[in-house]
């Protein structure tokens, strides 16, 4: 079985009607949105009209939250004034293009997603979240100290946590006990990624038999980088009324 996994849209249309017709390809059995369909591009109506006609299970983002509650507050961590001004120009663009259905389709999703299996390929918890099981906007980078992430999946009892929030795929495993791993995985971005490659990503996760978690290698992700057309998404921020800045950072991925 093999399934995907995207999050962090940010309302690039372009991005994610590349990664749809990559996933199309590859026909894995299912397909799970991590949420941030919304903010930063201009096409929030159009991302949320594609996942919803596609039927893709999806838990909201922070950014998503925050404007199917209609406020002003995306719940992002800006580092400095010019980033807190800029975000406060994307989320009130948001607010006023995102139609009233959509918003309402927004608020009701929900913010964890649990998937069990009990015995093939092996017993496994797999969590489903945006930023971490704690805190829809916490970010859960890679070089976090191992005991503190060990800790999250343990409290969450997952095994295997899927996540994005950061915008910066990475697989770790992380010793469980004797002959015992839990697996945290950030997905990437779709349409805003900030490592340096400006292609969408997305995470395919296959499970088969020789699935297990008793070794660290026992768990079968594959990391999917996506060319589009990046340059058609960055001109349209710049002829809306969003910050020019949000389209060098498309070109630029940071």
């Amino acid at each position: 079985m093999t399934l995907a996994f995207f999050s962090d849209v940010h309302g690039n249309l372009p991005a994610l009607e590349a990664v749809l017709a990559d996933i199309d390809h590859r026909r894995p059995d299912t397909v799970y949105c991590l949420g941030d369909l919304v903010g930063y591009a201009p096409w929030p109506n159009e991302v949320i009209d594609a996942v919803r006609r596609r039927g893709i299970a999806t838990i909201a983002g922070n950014y998503d939250q925050g404007i199917g509650l209609g406020s002003d507050n995306c719940g992002c961590a800006y580092k400095t004034d010019l980033d807190r001004v800029l975000g406060a120009q994307s989320i009130a663009y948001t607010n006023a293009a995102v139609g009233e259905a959509e918003r309402r389709y927004l608020r009701y999703l929900p913010k964890h997603l649990r998937l069990t299996f009990q015995d093939e390929p092996c017993p496994l918890d797999l969590l489903l979240v945006h930023g971490s099981p704690r805190r829809i906007n916490e970010y859960l980078f890679e070089d976090r100290p191992e005991a503190s992430f060990r800790r999250v999946l343990e409290d969450a009892g997952a095994d295997v946590l899927l996540f994005g929030h950061t915008h910066k795929p990475f697989h770790r495993a992380l010793p469980a006990g004797p002959l015992r791993y839990r697996h945290a995985l950030n997905v990437g971005s779709v349409g805003k990624p900030k490592d340096g490659d400006p292609r969408a990503a997305y995470l395919l996760l296959h499970l088969d038999a020789h699935t297990t978690l008793a070794e660290p290698a026992g768990l079968r992700a594959e990391l999917v980088r996506v060319p589009y057309d990046v340059e058609r998404a960055a001109r349209a921020v710049e002829a809306s009324p969003l910050p020019n800045e949000y389209a060098d950072m498309l070109r630029r991925a940071y």
